[in-house]
């Protein structure tokens, strides 16, 4: 055991959420945050909100959350496409806030990021934002201050489409998911420093050993343990973050809290997931029922039916189910390292509950998840990096395209990245590690397809990025160097560019470019799906394209707000 560090949650510590469900303190002092039963929705093109605190406890712990009118999450926002909204901010906290229209197209002074499109929400100040609502669909709001979004400062937007919405229903609920900690950020962030494993109880043991000696011969199971300990890598990283740390949130509601949709059988009921959460993503469920998705990250999609589907952070996906029977069924989102879950109901009374299901099997990255298309992998110190480092080679900062001269056996290692993969993945078919022929119907990005013709049609100029890190120091960056050390990506207003970005790591990375859509391409070039966050998976490259029509300054990130922090964090400047 690492000296500093808890012995393995109890069994009761794991399942808190789902036995004390946030439920009020005997003193009467304390409060659950959401009340999933009435919901704050704020409706018009006028919006008063103000940023503060509140006293909440989810776990059998007092804690205090950041919260939009003295709720978490924040208050529901409903507008009308086509509208001018206007949105008066306050500040009560004692620092610096800000609120982010997360998918929203607007002028780069509306965008919310402190530093870049403006200088943030003083304490006690106001901060008035008004913009023209041009889009519809399902998207979200967060602070980008800090660790403000983690303690609770997020909330549902539901914008009305100008003329009506595309899919009839009779029901229609926001299902935002999201992870809380007891533990403040501060010391989560400097914990993940110290100890980049710190929340992952699922790594290789001595009984893992054994299996794989019993399944694959003594002399197989020690040459993948020696690969792994040589690279200094861990097949079992799939969050940073576990459940062991978090309570998983449905709507503000701990799964005791038993968030409940009532329908009546036969009838259309579209649910609208939003993953609000900081550093989790959910793999989402509903036993017994058949999902047919209808829109990604705001956006309209040819209708697809499948039986579950992974929504990265940031993501939004819209879905229609339509119960023929009179009883509940469990809307069950585990997370993908299945070290917890969030769970509500949709039922035809209040009160009614469905069967749990029990956690899916962790599964561990596999070769494809380290090497992508190639049979042996790149690591630091091998090949591939000089470039970055002056050694042989040259590296174009504003591309990241490292030339051929720097594939190289003997080169320089960079201490912010600990793996490169030189031939990446491009299918869009993989639904991603743990969902794998699992036995049912899973959404994958080949599977999406955004109506009518691209914004960008063709591009001009292609851009390749990295996204690099190095696990055990916890350091994350594109092309090998955090925001601090890298220039901006400069864009030429108008111009069409490509983007083609590689994931050289074994994590799973959802890209965040603000004020522009990211138009995702298949592998030969041919139009996929409209975004506005896109989810790259370990050893994978993806490209989209990129309609440089709004001038500013822009954040472009990795939606996992503790790989933003640690340096995954690019700025683009369209002028």
């Amino acid at each position: 055991m690492n000296p500093g560090r808890p012995s393995r949650p109890s069994r009761r510590r794991f399942v808190q959420g789902l036995a004390l469900g946030g439920v009020a303190a005997s003193s009467g002092l304390w409060r659950q945050a959401a009340v999933a039963a009435a919901p704050q929705v704020l409706s018009g093109s006028q919006f008063d909100l103000e940023i503060g605190t509140l006293p909440v406890n989810f776990t059998g712990a007092a804690r205090v959350a950041t919260v939009v009118n003295g709720q978490v999450p924040a208050p529901l926002l409903r507008w009308r496409e086509g509208e001018t909204v206007t949105l008066r901010v306050r500040n009560a906290l004692p620092v610096t806030s800000s609120i982010h229209w997360h998918g929203m197209i607007v002028p780069a002074d509306m965008d919310g990021v402190p530093g870049l499109s403006f200088m943030g929400i003083a304490p006690g100040t106001t901060y008035t934002y008004r913009f023209r609502v041009n889009q519809s669909g399902t998207y979200w709001y967060h602070s980008h201050s800090r660790f403000q979004e983690q303690t609770g400062l997020y909330g549902p937007i539901v914008i009305e489409p100008r003329g009506g919405e595309r899919h009839r229903v009779e029901r229609d609920y926001v299902v935002l998911l999201s992870d809380w900690s007891d533990t403040d950020p501060e010391r989560i962030y400097a914990t993940l420093k110290k100890h980049s494993s710190y929340y992952n109880f699922a790594q290789p043991s001595a009984g893992d050993f054994l299996r794989d000696a019993r399944n694959g011969g003594m002399s197989a199971a020690l040459a993948q343990r020696r690969m792994w300990n040589r690279m200094r890598m861990d097949p079992s990283d799939l969050a940073d973050v576990s459940g062991h740390a978090y309570t998983l949130l449905m709507n503000g509601a701990t799964p005791a809290a038993n968030w409940t949709a009532l329908f009546a059988r036969g009838e259309k009921v579209k649910l609208r997931f939003i993953n609000g959460a900081s550093m989790t993503f959910f793999d989402v469920r509903i036993p017994g029922l058949a999902m047919t998705v209808v829109a990604a990250d705001g956006q309209d999609i040819e209708p697809v039916t499948v039986d579950e589907f992974r929504i990265g952070t940031a993501e939004t996906y819209d879905v229609i189910v339509a119960p023929q029977d009179d009883r509940a069924y469990t809307i069950f989102a585990q997370t993908m390292d299945r070290s917890g879950y969030a769970r509500g109901t949709l039922a035809p009374r209040a009160g009614m509950r469905a069967d749990v299901p029990a956690l899916d099997p962790r599964l561990q990255l596999d070769m494809s998840d380290m090497m992508g298309g190639m049979s042996t992998m790149s690591h630091a110190g091998m090949t591939g990096v000089a470039a970055m480092e002056g050694g042989e080679g040259t590296h174009d900062a504003v591309s990241g395209m490292v030339m051929p001269q720097a594939q190289q056996a003997h080169v320089i290692s960079v201490p912010g990245i600990d793996m490169r993969v030189d031939m990446p993945r491009t299918n869009l078919d993989d639904p991603g590690i743990g969902l794998r022929d699992n036995g049912r119907r899973v959404l994958t990005y080949a599977d999406m397809h955004t109506p009518g013709a691209p914004i960008s049609p063709d591009t001009q100029r292609d851009i390749e990025l990295h996204l690099t890190g190095n696990m055990q120091r916890y350091m994350w960056s594109f092309d090998g160097r955090k925001f601090s050390e890298i220039q901006a990506v400069p864009l030429k207003h108008g111009e069409r560019v490509r983007i083609r970005l590689v994931n050289d790591t074994m994590m799973t990375h959802p890209i965040h470019l603000h004020g522009m859509w990211s138009e995702l391409e298949s592998a030969d070039g041919t139009f996929q799906v409209r975004k506005h966050t896109l989810v790259v998976q370990p050893a994978q490259a993806i490209s989209y394209r990129v309609n440089a029509d709004a001038i500013g300054r822009w954040a472009y990130h990795c939606h996992l707000l503790y790989h933003m922090e640690a340096g995954m964090f690019r700025e683009v400047v369209v002028a």
